[in-house]
């Protein structure tokens, strides 16, 4: 059942859940610091979007009750209709991934595996950096501790951001990368400011010099026995990565040695959940963004194969969509939905305000955290609006 909330947006949602679960539920919400009706709105959005796998023992569930979107509870109960289960089964299945997916600040052993999210396509202005740079302040946010890299020349994300890029000739993530390098990567990063972040948003900087990368780790691999250039990319972040628990790439437009790398480092390694780390693609909802996608698509199955390879697809973000285009916009966005695998993690509007935090050279969920942009990016990361977030 359902009660109007008293502001409107929300209405009080009454089911059941197991006692554990919801014990677990609230020590895990007050760890991130989330309001329990945030964190169970983003549970049930992301279980929505990707059906779970194994059913949850509900045995004992008890009463629970909760605040969600206005509508969100009746969509919930269609999907789980859809899917032939109760919707008590539904929400334990939506609390339990959360859970699993947000894990316990303190119980991330030492040395363990950074999540690793690859925001990529060879498709340049498809939003990628706005994409990367998004996700990795949702991450932030909710408690985690977060490197971004740009890791294109263009230098876009640290331009935005208002970072200097590094001068030709300086030590770079490119120096670290081809092995020319003896300093530590730390001192090349720069922390985000914003009480939300609470310094755990490292940004490392783009470089002129990455416009000879595929170049310089060519020459390196033919002058270097056991140089495997695809392992650049990982060898240089290697020493630093385990100070993290997600690390954020964000890729040039480009099919080359650079773009290898930066997939060989997104790859499932041993003993990593599947989709924990992986491949995040933006696109267009157009003809052309098609095109790129099946050529990058190419490229991560070529890799897979010569190198015995598990590169597994997150999910692509159709960003900068407006209905007013048209057919060729609708379609699209259709047959993008079709796709079923990779999923569709989140649609994105053409709105201002990314375009304005930009150009205030602010993050955008500094600038506007309660926008339509800023819920997505929280969305696409899987994780919810800590409490007292600006208005």
């Amino acid at each position: 059942m359902a009660s109007p909330y008293p502001q409107g947006d929300r209405e009080k949602v009454a089911s059941k859940l197991p006692t554990t679960l919801r014990q677990e539920l609230k020590i895990r919400a007050a760890e991130y610091s989330l309001d329990i009706q945030d964190a169970v709105t983003a549970a049930v959005t992301n279980w929505r979007q990707n059906p779970a796998t194994g059913s949850v023992d509900t045995t004992g569930a008890d009463s629970f009750s909760t605040w969600l979107p206005a509508g969100m509870y009746e969509d919930f109960k269609e999907t789980c209709t859809e899917r032939g289960i109760s919707y008590v089964q539904g929400l334990a299945q939506a609390i339990r991934r959360w859970l699993d997916a947000n894990p316990s600040p303190a119980s991330r052993p030492a040395g363990g595996i950074p999540e690793r999210k690859i925001v990529c396509n060879q498709k340049g202005g498809v939003g990628k950096t706005a994409i990367a740079a998004g996700i990795a302040q949702a991450y932030a946010e909710a408690g985690k501790r977060v490197l971004l890299v740009d890791y294109d020349p263009q230098g876009h994300l640290s331009d935005q951001l208002g970072i200097a890029q590094i001068e030709p000739g300086h030590d770079s993530l490119v120096s670290h990368m081809c092995g020319e390098s003896d300093q530590d990567l730390r001192d090349l990063l720069v922390t985000l400011d914003g009480e939300q972040y609470g310094k755990r948003l490292d940004i490392l900087p783009s470089c002129f010099d990455g416009f000879l990368l595929d170049a310089k780790v060519a020459i390196k691999a033919a002058q270097a026995r056991g140089y495997q250039k695809e392992s650049a990319l990982e060898r240089a972040l290697s020493p630093i990565e385990n100070d993290y628990d997600v690390v954020v790439i964000d890729c040039p437009p480009s099919l080359g040695i650079a773009m290898d790398a930066a997939l060989h480092y997104g790859r499932r390694r041993q003993g990593e959940a599947a989709k924990k780390s992986g491949v995040i693609i933006p696109v267009l909802a157009e003809d052309s963004s098609a095109t790129a996608y099946g050529m990058l698509a190419g490229q991560i199955q070529d890799l897979c194969l010569d190198l015995q390879l598990d590169i597994d697809y997150i999910g692509l973000v159709v960003n900068l969509y407006d209905s007013r285009r048209g057919v060729i916009a609708t379609s699209s966005l259709q047959q993008w939905r079709e796709l079923g695998e990779p999923p569709v993690l989140a649609v994105i509007g053409d709105l201002k305000e990314q375009r304005e935090a930009v150009r205030m050279q602010m993050p955008l969920l500094t600038y506007a955290p309660r926008s339509d942009q800023a819920e997505l990016m929280r969305q696409i990361a899987g994780v919810a609006r800590k409490k007292g977030g600006r208005k």
